[in-house]
């Protein structure tokens, strides 16, 4: 039906003249036809043509989002252990220094 569409502006437009006379309008309609066409074609190779293909996007879209926050606070929570790790360090080096280590053995 698209196709149907299309060949027919194309025709009236190869009608209609030289293309510097042209109707912007026929202009405007071949692009849109063109462009639903291409982007029908694009949809159907994906696989995102059928009803369900809306709902499946927005589940990839909360699926990534997930991942995005879930990374995110792995992150976050390997940058606090590390920073609580160094920061133990620095005290028992400190302990060490100040002979703090032969109080508490006795």
């Amino acid at each position: 039906m698209k196709e149907e569409m299309l060949a027919r502006l194309v025709a009236q437009a190869e009608g209609a003249g030289l293309p510097g006379r042209g109707d912007m309008v026929m202009i405007r309609a071949l692009i849109e036809e063109a462009s639903e066409l291409g982007a029908g074609r694009a949809l159907a190779r994906l696989g995102l043509e059928d009803r369900r293909a809306e709902a499946d996007m927005r589940e990839l879209r909360e699926l990534l989002r997930a991942w995005r926050d879930a990374k995110k606070a792995a992150r976050g929570a390997a940058i606090g252990w590390a920073v609580r790790i160094v920061m133990a360090l620095m005290l028992l080096g400190m302990a060490v220094k100040m002979g703090l280590i032969g109080l508490v053995k006795g």
